[in-house]
């Protein structure tokens, strides 16, 4: 059986298991070749070939909802449900997201982007069809990571007591839960299967607390006996602990094994963990190999396993030199992330200070948190965390950081526009999310020099500071800038002098500001170009100069609203509209949503004719 073949959701529950396995093997020969192209997360969906083979073969979405976190694991869920000649489009503008979505098909069941969320939405879920009267089935997939989330045991810990019907599968790989496997957990994960165990369990439970003030007793021994042996053998303790029934841990390339488990669960009532081992990477060796390089990756060489694009230097490589050249100077610093030291570019100072360097996995509150009482500790924290991240952390920022008046950097990468991940990962809100909070510094580097010049800024900036960049190759204007002083950076810089129109670029846009100024300049207008440097506070000096022009338009990669332009001239404001931005190059998001040197052009000028036909 190839996937070509596979026409319906039916056929699929009655294939053999040689059918299956020849299924499995298709469908990773199929991945590999369609993100060779389009690019993706690869890894991850090569581990989850079989179990999701064996989540679509026992449970009938939609009826049934199956929850995938973190959603980038949903991949062949999406080439089991209708999408396999679409997959093409993945992550391209119009095209497939990279993540559940209700609005794409109905066999979504939650949208997921973030991690940690699956548990609590599917006992949400579950209680409203409990509410409701209804029997379908509820199941939340959990892993690369997602366990190390808190929201994730937040979940747990209600589910546990609500004592409703809810599946949780827990995908380790090795990236969340450490394995546990062997002889004596085997021989208890047969048990449970078999039914028996929890059948005796009941009874014997039920009959000595029938008998007299002796029995009680007897029981309360019989009771802290089988504690002792639960907590020496069994490996789903915690889980069995905060409510669950724990199967595992069991195969997770096994779907014969999978699947006969996922049925037996459908018999028990009340919440269910189910513990599988999967192989991140499983079945192309350079992703087995070096997982985290095929997490998230764009087009490559299959042959190779080599990116298809030319190497760049983006804002991140130039982050990543200048944290670890101050980190030699001042041993204060130190460097946290959120499972993310690949993609922040803190992999570098990891190997480079390893005593000083703290992933604090998928648990961004807590790595802000963790940050402020190192500041508290007379150290230097530098968080680096993606721009939509960093949204997870909004209560530690205002009450642990800014409310002290801490001395903690956060490096916000993927900020702005962010290509081919789409809504939950624009990182478009950061100017609005932090601007309002007193005690706070806000910059935004137009260039690879202006990074190095603001971190330079942050390590002796005696309160917090957030600098935001892009996922982008570092735009460079080394004779515009004044490095090496403090006191130039406090200010807008002037680019152009000009008269009458005064454009105010915020952060990387300012490439795009001087084309449209080119633009402006042959149509026989005269703008002056300013680089607003600081988006909080605003230079008071270049709002003072700002009043001497009759049009004065701002331009960022940002929302519209609680954006800089928004404190400016909110009519005059190039930004993101007030809705959700989809997945796309960002060349390509820019031109739709008017924010290409051309659309800024021609609206300039048509705002200044309308103003003069008023």
């Amino acid at each position: 059986m190839n996937l070509e073949k596979l026409r319906t959701k039916r056929a699929l529950k009655k294939l053999k298991p040689a059918q299956l396995a020849a299924l499995a093997a298709d469908i990773r020969k199929f991945l590999i070749h369609s993100l060779s192209q389009t690019g993706g997360h690869l890894a991850s969906n090569l581990g989850v070939v079989e179990l999701t083979l064996a989540l679509h073969t026992v449970f009938d979405t939609p009826s049934d909802k199956l929850l995938w976190d973190v959603g980038h694991q949903s991949y062949v869920h999406k080439l089991l449900t209708g999408r396999r000649r679409r997959f093409d489009t993945l992550r391209q503008l119009d095209g497939l997201s990279g993540f559940p979505k209700s609005k794409e098909s109905p066999h979504d069941a939650f949208d997921t982007g973030h991690s940690s969320t699956a548990i609590s939405a599917a006992l949400g879920i579950a209680a409203a069809r409990d509410l409701k009267g209804e029997s379908h089935k509820v199941v939340a997939i959990v892993g690369d990571g997602s366990m190390t989330g808190g929201l994730a045991f937040e979940g747990l810990n209600n589910a546990g007591r609500a004592n409703t019907n809810l599946l949780v599968v827990l995908n380790d790989n090795q990236m969340s839960i450490s394995q546990n496997v062997g002889a004596v957990s085997r021989h208890f994960n047969q048990l449970r299967i078999t039914g028996g165990y929890l059948e005796v369990k009941k009874e014997v439970r039920n009959m000595l607390g029938n008998l007299p003030v002796v029995g009680e007793s007897l029981t309360k021994g019989i009771e802290s006996v089988k504690n002792l042996v639960k907590y020496a053998v069994l490996p789903g303790v915690l889980f069995e602990e905060l409510g669950f029934k724990y199967f595992g841990p069991i195969d997770g390339h096994d779907i014969t094994e999978m699947t006969k488990v996922f049925r037996q669960t459908q018999k028990i009532n009340g919440p269910v963990l189910v513990h599988v081992l999967t192989k991140k990477g499983k079945g192309y060796e350079p992703a087995e190999t070096s997982p985290a390089n095929y997490h998230g990756i764009g087009a490559f060489d299959i042959s190779t396993g080599e990116p298809r694009a030319a190497p760049v230097v983006k804002y991140t490589d130039i982050f990543a030199k200048e944290l670890c050249r101050h980190a030699e100077l001042d041993k204060r610093i130190v460097a946290v992330t959120a499972a993310m030291p690949d993609g922040t570019g803190l992999a570098s100072f990891r190997q480079r200070f390893p005593a000083r360097f703290f992933d604090v996995g998928i648990a961004e509150g807590h790595a802000v948190t963790f940050a402020a009482g190192l500041a508290k500790g007379g150290m230097r924290p530098v968080v680096g965390i993606y721009s939509s991240f960093m949204q997870r952390a909004y209560d530690n920022i205002v009450h642990d950081i800014a409310v002290q008046n801490l001395p903690v950097i956060f490096a916000l990468d993927r900020a702005g526009a962010v290509c081919a991940e789409g809504e939950t990962h624009q990182g478009l809100y950061d100017y609005a999310y932090l601007s309002h909070i007193p005690n706070m510094t806000v910059l935004a580097p137009s260039c690879g020099d202006e990074l190095t010049a603001m971190l330079d800024f942050a390590v002796t900036h005696d309160g917090p500071v957030a600098i935001r960049y892009p996922n982008a190759a570092a735009y460079y204007h080394a004779s515009d800038l004044e490095t090496g002083e403090h006191e130039p950076l406090r200010h807008a810089k002037q680019i152009l002098h000009g008269s009458t129109i005064a454009i105010v670029s915020v952060g990387t846009m300012l490439a795009t500001a001087s084309s449209a100024v080119k633009i402006l300049q042959s149509q026989g207008y005269n703008p002056s170009l300013y680089d607003a440097r600081f988006v909080k506070p605003i230079d008071p000096k270049l709002l003072i100069k700002l009043q001497t022009y009759q049009y004065v338009f701002t331009i960022e990669d940002a929302a519209a609203i609680g954006g800089f332009g928004s404190r400016i001239n909110p009519t005059y404001a190039f930004a993101f509209p007030d809705s959700f931005i989809e997945p796309g190059q960002r060349e390509q998001l820019f031109k739709r949503y008017g924010l290409d040197a051309n659309s800024i052009a021609e609206k300039i000028q048509t705002l200044i004719i309308e103003e003069h036909l008023k």
